[in-house]
């Protein structure tokens, strides 16, 4: 399980040395509080931070606070300055937007700006707030901002095939990707559950509606999932970027296949794997280009390929003489967690001049769980 406290990256020992004027030269840093519904807490998270930055000497205004009727929240946002939002008439109705402006030139060094989706009021400079905090980003200024996990955009189907609920308040999923820090707030659907039914995330004539509709528990299941998900996978990218460093969230299973009879059952076991794990499956054959595969070999590898496929997974050929560091390679580019191969079918004597294929991976991968599969004897 993946919590909002193991996906934080100390950012309090950032700010505290973080000099006290806001920086002009410099992109601001975004901070997103991402959670699976409405009423998990992200504002609830994103102003206690706020709160604790600021006994900390850092200073901290609201750009937009929606506390949607909620009285904690409200209660949270006190002692915190509020930039005044921008009156804007539309028809006969006044409306209020955050007001940009006032928020760069108050110049902060941290701004709280709530549901970075939200859709402006038609009229206004920009269409979007994540366009709003990207200007005060651009400004210097730091953001903390909110997020649901169905706002965005490649999740859109997605969402909409789970809850049957049409999402048009999205972002990019380059904000995301931007962002120096996401977190999520993490609840159980059954702790949402209760805060509806309390009253602590709609008004009571909206609970039995929610419930009925968008909060059904299979749905908030699938929600929580998708943005475990999303974040975990963010946090495996940002791994993967730094030079000698793996971090490997979600399995990945690899069989390794050759022209000996076993494959298949290999094959078999790695899917059955996979599937328990619901992990990608990859099967790699290492064809030694010194080497000639007879008809029938050609004909069993081949076999292997369409075994491969009926489980879903991906067939892999790569050239080399040396199979061991063939294998090593895959497994390091496709991030690899599970390796299954096959018992060895050389003969004792190469094996002590030689060494084990499986003493060899063993040796070059380090954080790689090998399965060794006996040959099944017939009788």
């Amino acid at each position: 399980m993946i919590h909002s406290s193991e996906l934080t990256n100390n950012s309090d020992a950032v700010y505290a040395q973080t000099n006290r004027n806001c920086d002009r030269t410099r992109r601001g840093k975004h901070k997103i509080f991402i959670g699976m519904a409405p009423g998990v807490g992200k504002t609830f998270r994103m102003l206690e931070e706020g709160h604790r930055l600021k006994l900390e000497g850092i200073d901290v205004v609201v750009g937009l606070l929606e506390t949607h009727g909620r009285k904690e929240t409200a209660e949270k946002g006190e002692a915190l300055e509020i930039v005044p939002r921008k009156q804007m008439l539309r028809g006969e109705k006044m409306l209020a937007e955050m007001d940009v402006e006032a928020v760069i030139l108050r110049r902060p060094q941290l701004a709280l700006i709530d549901e970075l989706a939200h859709t402006n009021i038609p009229g206004s400079q920009r269409e979007k707030r994540y366009q709003d905090v990207e200007e005060v980003l651009n400004a210097g200024i730091d953001v903390f901002s909110t997020l649901n996990i169905q706002h965005i955009e490649s999740l859109n189907d997605l969402v909409a095939r789970i809850t049957g609920v049409v999402v048009r308040e999205r972002i990019p999923d380059r904000i995301l990707e931007e962002a120096d820090e996401v977190v999520v707030i993490d609840v159980t659907p059954e702790t949402l559950e209760t805060r509806l039914r309390e009253g602590k995330i709609y008004a009571p004539e909206k609970i039995e509606q929610s419930l009925k509709n968008f909060f059904q528990r299979r749905h908030l299941i699938a929600l929580r999932e998708l943005a475990l998900r999303e974040v975990a996978d963010n946090v495996e990218e940002d791994a993967a970027t730094l030079k000698g460093q793996y971090c490997n969230i979600h399995e990945r299973v690899l069989v390794c296949v050759s022209t000996y009879p076993n494959s298949l059952q290999l094959l078999r076991r790695g899917g059955r794997i996979a599937n328990y794990m619901n992990a990608p499956f990859y099967a790699l054959f290492v064809n030694d280009p010194d080497k000639f595969l007879t008809k029938s070999e050609s004909l069993h590898v081949e076999t292997c390929e369409k075994l491969c496929q009926e489980f879903n997974g991906q067939f892999l050929r790569v050239n080399g003489n040396k199979i061991a560091k063939a294998i090593s390679d895959v497994a390091k580019e496709y991030r690899i967690t599970q390796i299954v191969i096959g018992e060895s079918q050389q003969s004792r004597w190469k094996l002590l001049l030689r060494g084990s294929l499986t003493q060899q991976l063993v040796r070059s991968l380090k954080h790689v769980d090998l399965h060794i599969i006996a040959t099944e004897k017939s009788h």
